[in-house]
């Protein structure tokens, strides 16, 4: 009981600080909300040496033959992204759908709605490229609530405030413990699941397929409810745009599969088409990634650690 009742105070303490900041944002305006966040990534680039050799690291195997001065300046954007997305979820529940093209607008809509008239359920295939948690929040407003995979905090009353910003205007969370349960669900029910498909996994839940010419453990779950279901994977983003002062959310085409039967090798095709959807648009806003994410952990038997 003691220890149970220290842990909790110990995440209360932890919780508190967030808390704090989240509220002191949510009263700036948004220009001076923003110049907060990016002020607060500039600091964390700085105090975290580990995730700074991480980032020079992935940045090397991506982009080898870029000066280390132009990689040095990437991994420095991707901080000034980060903190203006803190800034911008701070401020989500100042948005409502009178309000929300301040913060983001569509692109490419109509290839979403396609995906959605098919009635199967629609595959969101993304990433941690610019204001991800953006995409699913303005979706939302505009009346399109979708399932969000995501792996629970570790800490319940973080995780709490986290989930209620998400959820102001329908969205569902999906955990990755009832991944698979949840997915098909939603496409037998013709619903929207936005995946983030650019993390490390391991085996079995993943195979490795390339990502920037180097194999990459990959979540092979999507490519196999799609091939089950007949979802449709449309490849969205959402990526800041400096000349709008403002969000894009980026809707693609959607991926058409490769289905010749053998169901093992299709899996690690479309997977492979999957992560090349990915590093495409990585390629067109290289700041805007989450280059810190140890991507090439996992490797194949008998390979070393890339890290």
């Amino acid at each position: 009981m003691y220890r149970r009742s220290l842990r909790s105070l110990l995440k209360r303490l932890e919780y508190a600080p967030v808390w704090l900041l989240m509220r002191a944002m949510a009263l700036l305006p948004r220009p001076l909300a923003r110049a907060h966040g990016i002020f607060i990534g500039y600091v964390a680039y700085l105090i975290l040496p580990r995730l700074r050799r991480v980032g020079r690291r992935n940045l090397q195997i991506a982009f080898p033959d870029k000066p280390e001065r132009e990689r040095n300046r990437l991994l420095r954007g991707m901080y000034v992204s980060l903190g203006r997305l803190l800034a911008e979820f701070c401020l989500f529940p100042r948005y409502n759908r009178q309000n929300v093209e301040k913060i983001a607008v569509y692109a490419g809509f109509e290839n979403f709605e396609q995906a959605e008239q098919l009635g199967k359920g629609v595959l969101l295939l993304t990433g941690h490229v610019g204001g991800w948690e953006i995409g699913s929040f303005v979706h939302s407003i505009y009346g399109h609530p979708m399932n969000i995979v995501v792996r629970p905090l570790d800490n319940p009353y973080l995780n709490q405030l986290a989930e209620d910003f998400r959820c102001r205007f329908g969205n569902r969370l999906l955990g990755k413990q009832d991944f698979a349960r949840g997915l098909l669900a939603a496409m037998h029910k013709g619903e929207t699941v936005g995946i983030l498909m650019d993390t490390n996994m391991t085996p079995p839940q993943g195979d490795f397929v390339p990502f920037f010419g180097v194999l990459a453990c990959t979540a092979t779950g999507m490519a196999r409810v799609a091939m089950k279901t007949g979802a449709a994977v449309v490849p969205a983003f959402t990526v800041w745009d400096d000349k709008l002062r403002k969000y894009r959310v980026l809707f693609e085409p959607a991926i058409k599969l490769v289905n010749t039967g053998n169901t093992d090798a299709d899996v690690l095709t479309n997977t492979a088409l999957f992560n090349k959807a990915i590093e495409d648009v990585i390629r067109r806003y290289p700041d805007q990634w989450l280059w810190v994410h140890r991507r090439w952990k996992t490797r194949p038997p008998g390979e070393p650690s890339i890290y």
